[in-house]
């Protein structure tokens, strides 16, 4: 039976996303997860784009086990040298370079010619197979690029040494039965593709990212490139989850296997969602909350009798088995990291201490549910890398004034400072305070809070988008506090936007 690869661009392509900049530490975290997911190629960043960027593929590359690790690069050698640079360390290391080839893109972005695009292509991959022993092409925008010149660049990479070659639907404007009459055409101008990996990339502008994934799996691609929870620029991407359920659970169909673990579907899909802050809709495809629940009394007596009956798939297929973790104020760190670990969470050290500590307050009040330690782990990892922290607050609140907020904020470098501010509201006032005194103004894009469990001891988690300087950054806060959990996530957003400063990064679009 056939294989397909799944190559996983949630750390690349996916944290191009609106408002989503990731730290290094969750990077890592996710990539971990991503290995126990067992997919087969993990492209990491864009290691050109920023010392961040760069720090984390490297990272990901030395520290994690399994899949291939590929860098983006566009067809310039200081691209392809970085990303060299950043995967070597990996055991199969993957450079995926990509550029333009519709005519649109050619005259408009690059402002080049369709001869320079073909030398280009053929010249930067060449130069990467000279350094790395696993080489990807894309051709960016190749569903508007016209057969028979998007032919002539894919027999160009494939003769400079291209491994895999990845039909890239990059505004998601292609349907099914058109993506899979292209890629048929394709290999039959260019036969060489049968000795190479064929690669599909599609984006869901128009909601057909996933159709025309399985499209292109029906065509002869044997490498999809997905993301966790669809998430990615614009609309997103195809996402990770259903495609893999659909060809798993339609191998009668599809006739093809898949390596991933689909046990860890639930608990990668919650984590990228926990550190991305993009909520999975409750009606989403296999990993939304309602994917098993039936209201109808029709459904609801049908699967009494027979799951079957109105069940294609069951919670146990990805990992939902009902999670019974509670912990108490007086479980120890021993069995705390081990109920981290269940739930996909490797945290170590500092980490492990912040979050031990976090737990002990908490659980003087309430029972630890499984809800609480993902938002724990969460709050920890990654989220002590900035300038700044959150020491002290105070609020003064009254239905009939202003209200008035107070902070110290210490600085890693330059000690302690201290402001206060007014505000419409002790949560406008906190972050005007925190402005103050950090000396970063921000204007609130996006506030969100939600209770982690229910009940009136339940964790209160705010995520906030922040625009500073024209740049949006995100933050999430974890507190019983809910203003509390508002400035710490203001403040999160705060050091995003410190350690964004510190590296340019490239805007052109990729894949």
């Amino acid at each position: 039976m056939r294989r397909v690869q799944i190559f996983d661009t949630t750390l690349r392509d996916g944290e191009q996303s609106p408002g989503i900049s990731l730290s290094v530490e969750e990077k890592v975290e996710i990539a971990h997860q991503l290995a126990r997911l067992k997919v087969d190629v993990i492209e990491a960043g864009f290691p050109i784009t920023s010392e961040g960027d760069f720090e984390a593929v490297s990272r990901i590359a030395a520290e994690v086990r399994g899949p291939a690790v590929a860098g983006l690069a566009r067809v310039k050698f200081p691209d392809i040298e970085r990303a060299w640079e950043a995967v070597k360390w990996a055991g199969k290391p993957r450079i995926h370079t990509f550029v333009g080839t519709s005519d649109l893109h050619i005259e408009y972005q690059m402002r080049s010619s369709r001869e320079q695009v073909v030398k280009e292509a053929a010249e930067a991959v060449r130069f990467a197979k000279s350094l790395a022993p696993d080489v990807e092409f894309s051709p960016m925008d190749a569903t508007r690029t016209e057969i028979g010149y998007l032919s002539e660049v894919v027999a160009a990479a494939v003769e400079a040494g291209a491994d895999v070659i990845n039909i890239a639907d990059t505004v998601g404007y292609t349907t099914p039965a058109e993506f899979a009459a292209l890629l048929k055409e394709l290999q039959q101008r260019v036969p060489e593709l049968k000795e190479r990996t064929l690669s599909v990339h599609c984006h869901d502008d128009l909601g057909m990212a996933v159709a025309n994934t399985l499209a292109g799996v029906e065509a002869g691609a044997t490498q999809v490139e997905v993301a966790v929870n669809g998430i990615g620029e614009r609309a997103g991407n195809a996402s990770l989850e259903e495609v893999v359920m659909a060809l798993a659970t339609r191998k009668d169909f599809y006739g093809v296997e898949v390596g991933v673990d689909t046990r860890q579907l639930a608990n990668t899909s919650r984590m990228v969602s926990n550190m991305t802050g993009y909520e999975v809709p409750p009606n989403k495809a296999v990993v939304g909350r309602n994917a098993f629940a039936h209201e109808s009394g029709i459904h609801q007596d049908g699967v009494l009798k027979d799951r079957r009956t109105f069940e294609i798939m069951v919670p146990q297929d990805i990992g939902l088995d009902g999670n019974n973790i509670f912990l108490g104020k007086h479980s120890g760190r021993h069995a705390l990291k081990e109920a981290f670990e269940e739930l996909g969470y490797h945290l170590e050290g500092d980490a492990l201490n912040r979050a031990f500590r976090q737990f002990k307050e908490i659980a003087d009040n309430k029972a630890v549910t499984a809800a609480d330690l993902e938002a724990i782990a969460v709050d920890q990892v990654g989220s002590f890398e900035g300038k700044f922290e959150l020491s002290h607050f105070r609020v003064v609140a009254a239905s009939d004034r202003q209200s008035r907020a107070a902070v110290t904020i210490s600085h890693a470098e330059n000690g302690t400072y201290e402001a206060e501010a007014e505000g419409e509201g002790p949560v406008d006032a906190v972050f005007k305070a925190i402005d103050a005194a950090t000396g970063i103004k921000g204007r609130l894009k996006e506030f969100r809070i939600d209770a982690v469990t229910g009940g009136k001891d339940a964790l209160g988690e705010v995520r906030v988008r922040v625009e500073f300087e024209g740049e949006e950054c995100s933050g999430r806060g974890l507190s019983q506090d809910v203003v509390e959990a508002a400035a710490r996530a203001y403040v999160r957003a705060a050091n995003v936007y410190v350690a964004n400063r510190s590296g340019a990064r490239v805007t052109q679009e990729a894949i």
